[in-house]
């Protein structure tokens, strides 16, 4: 090795060892910032979008539900054109946006129906005071002043024992396993017709598509009562059909999980069905459902509601919260499917301003609405003649109640 090449590399050997020297102390320093440098850029800088991240979503845009129920109690205001004139008036100037007017009531149709006139289970017609259609002369007068208006079918699956439905179609009615075909509900003592027969899904349907071709309606709701008690379903059909599905009986325990979902089940195959049906006659039409809570709804009534949502048939849901008090009132609205809803379909909370032997006071109805609009959720309230007509204040305080509650407009449109 030459001498100049021998001197050179001693040089470069002494400056290596120099700088070695030189950086020892701050070395620990750099090691951290190795490690951190990238943490840092991950918190401070977004990560590009490769298909892999789970981004929250916002719930859509919707309109507040602002609705009233309008029930067989209100039936003088329904067959009267000027007290329903001026329902209409007074719901439009307190800045509601929907009615939910009853057409399907105790076994009968509560307008002018060639189905159940053809079925021969209805002999007497329901037309308001000077013959008219009281339907649609609701109908009319509401769009008049920009309401929605979506008839309620009340009894669903359900009927008096006495009505010609029951009495004239028994082989639909469907029983217990001990045989006994009535049960007590809010409308007294009932029969339930079988929701798996093909005759009973095909009368209930062209009811439905009736209301749905022949009239200008904005939608149809159905409630608590599409649905079966827990403990029906032993009719002789019923069992004849599961058996040949399941290759077994049905078990004597009406809560068997099994049992319960493959009942559950049928009912909302219907209902996918039923839905098909209404959005083939008027694909806007909201089909709307305002059933009790999820799970006494399901363990209680077969009507897996949650289900239905999840299948996309359901533009519209009101679930019905008639407590006593807002603490029980708010506990049920901040259930998890109420909040599943709401991130995909407009969502309201069924509110009771009372009954004609149980009035409701304005200052509850104020904090119930109140706790649901603060949770985003619309209101609807059952029913209308308890809005003021039934009540402890005066009528003039209640409106000016309701006024207080709802202070601007909010306009509704069909989907």
């Amino acid at each position: 090795m030459s001498p100049n090449l021998r001197s050179l590399l001693s040089m470069r050997l002494l400056m290596r060892r120099f700088i070695l020297r030189s950086l020892r102390p701050v070395l620990p320093i750099l090691f951290l910032l190795a490690f951190a440098l990238p943490l840092l850029l991950h918190i401070f800088i977004p990560e590009a979008d490769h298909g892999s991240v789970a981004i929250a979503q916002s719930p859509p845009s919707q309109q507040e539900i602002r609705g009233v129920w309008m029930t067989s109690n209100d039936l003088d205001i329904l067959r009267d054109r000027t007290k329903m004139q001026g329902a209409i008036n007074q719901l439009k100037q307190l800045n509601f946006n929907t009615i939910y007017p009853v057409v399907w009531n105790a076994g009968y149709a509560l307008y002018p129906s060639t189905v159940t006139q053809q079925s021969g289970i209805q002999p007497f017609v329901y037309k308001g005071y000077e013959g008219q259609d009281m339907l649609a002369d609701l109908i009319t007068q509401a769009h008049a002043q920009g309401l929605l208006v979506i008839p309620w079918f009340e009894f669903g699956f359900m009927a008096p024992p006495s009505s010609e439905l029951a009495t004239q179609r028994a082989a639909w009615l469907t029983q217990r396993r001990d045989g006994s075909q009535t049960s007590i509900s809010d409308a007294g003592e009932v029969v339930w017709l079988n929701p798996f027969r093909p005759e009973v899904q095909k009368f209930i349907t062209d009811l439905v598509l009736e209301i749905v071709t022949q009239y200008d309606v904005d939608g149809i709701q159905f409630d608590d009562h599409t649905s079966l008690p827990n403990d029906f379903g032993y009719d002789p059909y019923t069992i004849a059909l599961y058996t040949r599905e399941t290759k077994k009986a049905p078990p004597p325990n009406p809560l068997d999980q099994a049992w319960m979902r493959w009942r559950a089940n049928k009912i909302t195959a219907f209902m996918v069905q039923l839905n098909q049906a209404v959005k083939a006659k008027k694909p806007k039409a909201i089909f709307s459902l305002s059933p009790n809570y999820y799970d006494f709804a399901y363990k209680m009534h077969l009507q897996d509601w949650l289900g239905w949502l999840r299948k996309n048939i359901v533009d519209e849901l009101v679930v019905q919260v008639y407590r006593p008090n807002l603490e029980s009132f708010q506990e049920q609205i901040v259930r998890p499917e109420i909040q599943e809803a709401q991130q995909k379909i407009p969502t309201g909370i069924g509110i009771l301003t009372g009954l004609r032997n149980k009035p409701v006071s304005m200052s509850l109805i104020q904090a119930q609405t109140q706790a649901a609009r603060d949770r985003g959720l619309g209101v609807a309230f059952f029913y209308y003649e308890s809005l003021w007509d039934t009540s402890p204040e005066s009528a003039p305080e209640r409106q000016a109640g309701f006024q207080a509650l709802f202070v601007n407009p909010a306009v509704r449109s069909a989907i």
